[in-house]
């Protein structure tokens, strides 16, 4: 059996862990094998610190909640120099590229990496400030968010 994904990792932001937890209980083997990973891709093209970086997945669907979150990411960036990710579904990007642009500082780095991998791959490293009115067209497209210094 196998887990194959586009762009992704299986089981790294994509499904497959259940089924990998279900063979690692059963003491079926796993054979991991490289692919393109999307985060690791976009961490990669961001400039941003590779040596400390963590991946938060979705964050919170409700407005309050997600911008608490955002902030205390941000705050994780400059008080642990540590790159924050995260993604969103596509039909939602928008809305929370907005809300890091209101909500974040001026200075704090913002990489939006979309469709990475496909012809159309944009990837793109600018202070929050510069991306105000600046935002490229993510709807329906697969974007990983960062934030840096």
């Amino acid at each position: 059996m196998g887990i194959i994904s586009e762009a992704g990792c299986p089981a790294i932001a994509d499904p497959g862990a259940d089924v990998v937890a279900i063979a690692q209980s059963e003491r079926i083997k796993v054979v991991p094998l490289v692919g393109p990973s999307s985060l690791l891709m976009a961490m990669m093209a961001s400039g941003f610190n590779g040596q400390s970086f963590a991946f938060h997945g979705y964050l919170p669907i409700e407005s309050g909640e997600r911008i608490k979150t955002l902030k205390k990411l941000e705050n994780r960036v400059y008080s642990e120099n540590q790159t924050q990710l995260f993604i969103e579904t596509p039909y939602r990007n928008q809305k929370l590229a907005e809300d890091i642009l209101q909500y974040c500082k001026p200075q704090t780095l913002l990489c939006i990496a979309m469709n990475i991998s496909c012809k159309d791959e944009y990837i793109a490293t600018r202070p929050v400030k510069a991306w105000k009115g600046n935002l490229p067209d993510m709807h329906k497209k697969p974007c990983v968010f960062l934030i840096y210094r």
